[in-house]
């Protein structure tokens, strides 16, 4: 009992948010509306995003909940072109023995109705590409402290990240060349982490298309028990 009352020194009133049922749904059905309108894209425009705006995108995505408040991540933005070329290099060449031998007859049926191929132009274009790393464990006085749910973690501030961007009216793409050690490589990260994610982001070109997807019904998606 004294433990806990100990432990509750370290605790903070929390400041609920209380809009009301009505306004609830209302900006439940509006955010699932914008939201609704997310797309991955592979078409950027070259135009400059100030790097404040991505400073302010990464801070949101850190908020997503981490297993034992670890935060097993590190952002990589990169915006120099020699590094942007570099990756870019590094990824098609991963990616043409993808399309000429590794990927199965099914996954490539499956990427027909995207029509991609080993070109990647777009790691070139966009004006930023975050690499996100998952800290597989972490080096504190050199010696080692466990991280735990490390790819759920990661991947929540994934998620939260692709909100924050398409919230703020850019375009992302999430882009997984596989392997992806290059990256690790490229940027000269430390042997705890490993790259989880490769993202660029920017505007829309011009002539910015996208497949003509349908995105799943709810009740294909969510059973009510």
């Amino acid at each position: 009992m004294e433990k806990q009352k100990q432990n509750k020194k370290n605790f903070i009133p929390y400041e609920a948010i209380d809009f009301g049922e009505a306004e609830m749904l209302e900006r439940s059905e509006q955010f699932f509306q914008y939201m609704d309108r997310r797309r991955s894209l592979r078409f950027f425009s070259s135009k400059e995003v100030p790097l404040q705006l991505i400073e302010n995108l990464i801070k949101t995505a850190s908020t997503a909940p981490s297993g034992a408040h670890k935060q097993p991540w590190t952002f990589c933005v990169i915006q120099d072109k020699s590094i942007k070329k570099a990756i870019r290099e590094a990824a098609e060449k991963e990616e043409y023995e993808n399309y000429h031998g590794r990927m199965s007859d099914e996954w490539l049926e499956d990427l027909e109705k995207f029509d991609t191929d080993w070109h990647k132009e777009f790691l070139e274009v966009a004006p930023y590409l975050i690499v996100i790393f998952k800290k597989t464990y972490d080096v504190e006085e050199g010696d080692k402290k466990k991280n735990y749910y490390v790819n759920e973690s990661v991947g929540l501030a994934a998620g939260f990240l692709l909100t924050a961007i398409h919230n703020a009216g850019l375009v992302a793409l999430t882009h997984t060349p596989s392997p992806m050690n290059f990256l690790a490589e490229i940027l000269k990260r430390p042997q705890n982490e490993k790259p989880f994610l490769l993202i660029p982001i920017g505007y829309p070109s011009d002539n910015a298309v996208v497949p003509d997807l349908k995105r799943k019904a709810l009740d294909e998606i969510m059973k009510l028990y």
